[in-house]
């Protein structure tokens, strides 16, 4: 692991349809003392915005470009088609890209599906981005396939969604310059992996460790003893060291001892 924790900030980056939310607030919950900024980028600038040390790490759509950039793939999309509420697909629960056929479907630029080939009749124009296409669906012009999270992004009242079969899908990912991974990258790691605070890789793992280094006593009374399970038994063996014998037969025989001593103290002598 490379870096330090002397960075006063951890910068994350998220792509259109991401919500980070429930990430946030588990980081505020564990590093109060660490402020995390959210920097919203574009999906075609992600990579290049981490490359640049713009963000400490982020959330994209894979795949990721270049070799540099490490990258967790957390979960994978449902590819929906946007149609106007009164298409005939709205009438059904799923749509297949063959139903699609007699439809323009648009193709922005900042599209993230990565077609082989794309379905429908193609526009004379392709939109610039996936705002202008959504608006080009409510104006009748023709329908868009996009992951549902976008989908929900650009939510209209005049416009509905379907889920759509056979077409491609996204995966979002969480990533990060390879040779900048920090201690507050991996923090970060581990809570977008569900670890505990408490887990083998987090830090507060030193803690638990104390507890060993009291194993045995450090004064002279009883060096090189171990305690007893328990207080009560490792405080009677700490007493018993003192007499030469550990455990129930030291005390044993050290009351023993006592009172041999008490009946030879108690005996009468005779007088010449």
């Amino acid at each position: 692991m490379t870096g330090s924790e002397a960075s006063p900030s951890f910068r994350l980056a998220y792509v259109p349809g991401v919500t980070p939310t429930k990430w946030v607030r588990i980081w505020n919950e564990r590093l109060p003392d660490i402020p995390l900024t959210l920097v919203a980028v574009p999906a075609a600038e992600a990579s290049a915005l981490l490359r640049a040390g713009e963000a400490d790490a982020g959330f994209v759509r894979l795949p990721v470009d270049g070799a540099d950039l490490s990258a967790i793939p957390l979960y994978t999309e449902q590819t929906v088609v946007v149609i106007p509420k009164d298409h005939v697909a709205a009438a059904v629960e799923e749509v297949s890209l063959a139903e699609l056929a007699d439809d323009i479907v648009l193709h922005p630029l900042d599209d993230t599906l990565g077609w082989e080939e794309l379905p429908g009749k193609p526009a004379i124009e392709r939109p610039a981005t996936t705002a202008d296409a959504v608006e080009l669906v409510a104006a009748g012009v023709g329908v868009l396939a996009v992951p549902q999270s976008l989908a929900r992004l650009h939510h209209r009242k005049d416009l509905t969604y379907r889920p759509l079969s056979d077409a491609p899908e996204s995966r979002i990912a969480l990533s990060w310059p390879e040779d900048r991974t920090t201690d507050l990258v991996e923090d970060f790691i581990g809570i977008v992996r569900g670890r505990t605070v408490n887990s083998s890789r987090g830090r507060g793992t030193a803690p638990a460790e104390q507890p060993k280094a009291k194993a045995k006593r450090t004064d002279g009374r009883g060096a090189g003893r171990k305690p007893a399970a328990g207080s009560s038994a490792g405080s009677s063996a700490g007493k018993n060291a003192r007499g030469g014998s550990g455990g129930a037969k030291g005390t044993k025989g050290a009351r023993g001892a006592k009172g041999a001593a008490g009946a030879k103290r108690g005996k009468p002598r005779r007088r010449p």
